[in-house]
């Protein structure tokens, strides 16, 4: 039988389960681009402006690592400094979700299997799921040319910044692809998937943030990295397109191969068979909780480690970095010379390393939702074990584990910039505050997700969106100049800038104290209401 067959029907199918979902996704990242783009055309209108711009924020070291380097300061190139690493790793999450939702996913639950049963080829979920994905890549990109075009940019840059998004989409669907055909579960495919995107973020930021010590080349390894290499709205580099094209090829083929090779519902890693009876760590609703965060946790740690040690080691060339931006220079010597531009560039890195830990405390606090969606939860319910202590035993890793991962990560930061400038001792408890003081604001959205889990549990996965919402706030209000009020909306935003900013214990102890609040409505709701539904 030919084993394609049967995917125009699955194409159909897929794009009907996915109209609202994917209709946002390729929305939002859309009016993200052009939204930022109009905004610099009513906020840097003329090219003076733009440059101090390019001269003062962008030239942040922390900030370079984390976007990428501006190529060029008109308003399409700075648009594409802005949001195309941002964009490019939403599009990589975007197109690992609807890909193991539409493969691995269906094979877990059965669905796939009763497809298989009627006239479809063994290869039409794979297609279908490519072909999905693929072109609502393609759609994102045609939406955001289009609205640069609109706005008067010029044709060969929009063109090629939609372009560069669609080569990411491809690329990130072809490799969730080649993940799905690897695990048995959906959830360790998802983990694969995302730590590719992570890994592409992580090489991107190593080359760009270490472009001065020899380490540029790292971006050519990162898909990420491919978009800002192509460079759009600053002499375009169209053969770099070539790289994501050969690439989403090479992953999708990979993805067939294995396929073919593997039965409906199994992957080509199988499972180890367990011991015979459970380790007695197993007995508590901690120990079971520990088995399974406990990959997460360490996964997490090492990335925002790593993160920890780029940032750490390139501090010590801050000074020398922004040595020729005038404008830079005389705003830190009002914070205290090259002392408060290092000071000022932790306070940076700090806040984006603790955004970054606040997804792994979101994806730790929603396993609630997953363990109880899967029915596992049932089976630990129906023993002795009270309902708050399973919850409790799942919050411990949200709440204190971004507290490991922040402290960790900003020891290290320390310690490789003291080792610079001959003063470990004295760095590391000045970086390793800056770090531990965002801990409150990942406690609110901790709450928030708690809160959801309690009261409106289909809603959990919403607190996603809340994140993104309170990234854009803290990476776009203050330069596309947002009202402060909505600024104030973010957590993040009412931390005190250490260490160049004084500590203040007020707003840390209401955030605080709005987090216990959060998670304890959540759980009271969970407490009322029945399991799974």
């Amino acid at each position: 039988m030919n084993t394609l067959v049967g995917t125009g029907h699955l194409i159909r199918l897929i794009a009907r389960r996915d109209r609202f979902r994917l209709s946002v996704w390729v929305l939002v990242l859309a009016l993200l681009a052009v939204g930022t783009a109009s905004a610099f055309i009513g906020l840097y209108p003329s090219e003076i402006e733009r440059q101090v711009l390019a001269n003062t924020i962008a030239s942040n070291p922390a900030i370079v690592a984390f976007l990428g380097p501006v190529y060029d300061t008109s308003i399409g190139g700075l648009t594409a400094w802005r949001v195309g690493v941002i964009g490019s790793v939403l599009i990589g999450v975007m197109a690992a979700l609807t890909m193991i939702r539409h493969t691995r996913e269906e094979e877990e639950t059965g669905r796939r299997e009763l497809l298989g049963a009627t006239v479809v080829g063994r290869n039409a979920p794979l297609t279908a799921s490519l072909i999905v994905t693929a072109g609502a890549g393609l759609v994102l990109g045609v939406l955001c040319a289009a609205g640069m075009i609109g706005l008067g940019l010029p044709i060969p840059g929009s063109v090629a910044f939609g372009l560069g998004y669609a080569g990411v989409t491809a690329v990130f669907a072809g490799l969730s692809g080649l993940a799905a055909q690897l695990t048995q579960g959906a959830g360790a495919a998802r983990g694969i998937a995302i730590a590719m995107i992570g890994a592409s973020f992580l090489l991107r930021l190593a080359g760009d943030g270490g472009t001065a010590s020899g380490l540029g080349w790292l971006s050519w390894l990162s898909p990420v990295g491919w978009f800002t290499q192509l460079r759009p709205f600053a002499e375009e580099r169209w053969p770099i397109l070539g790289l994501s094209v050969g690439l989403a090829l090479l992953a999708t083929l990979g993805a067939y191969w294995l396929a073919a090779r593997r039965d409906v519902g199994a992957g080509v890693v199988q499972p180890r068979p367990g011991p015979a009876s459970a380790a007695p760590s197993l007995s508590s609703p901690l120990g079971l909780a520990w088995r399974l965060h406990r990959p997460s946790l360490f996964g997490w740690t090492l990335g925002l480690c790593f993160v920890g040690s780029v940032y750490g080691s390139i501090a010590d060339s801050v000074g020398g970095f922004l040595g020729d931006n005038p404008q830079l220079t005389e705003i830190f010597e009002r914070l205290g010379g090259e002392a408060g531009i290092t000071e000022a560039y932790f306070a940076t890195a700090m806040g984006i390393l603790a955004l970054i830990a606040t997804a792994y405390a979101v994806r730790s606090a929603l396993r609630l939702r997953v363990e109880e969606e899967s029915l596992r939860a049932d089976s630990v319910l129906a023993t002795t074990t009270p309902r708050l202590r399973w919850a409790g035993s799942h919050l411990v890793f949200a709440v204190l584990g971004p507290v490991l991962i922040l402290a960790l990560s900003g020891v290290i930061a320390g310690a490789i910039y003291g080792s610079f400038i001959g003063d470990v001792a004295g760095q590391v408890p000045v970086v390793l505050e800056a770090a531990m003081i965002q801990i409150p604001a990942v406690w609110v959205v901790v709450g928030i997700a708690v809160a959801l889990f309690g009261l409106a549990p289909k809603l959990s996965e919403a607190v996603w969106g809340v994140l993104v919402a309170f990234f854009l706030l803290g990476q776009l209000g203050r330069i596309l100049q947002f009202p402060q009020w909505s600024l104030n909306l973010s957590p993040f935003s009412h931390i005190p800038a250490l260490p160049a900013a004084e500590l203040t214990m007020t707003p840390l102890l209401v955030l605080t104290s709005l987090a216990v609040l959060l998670v304890a409505i959540g759980l009271a709701g969970f407490q009322r209401r029945d399991v799974a539904v």
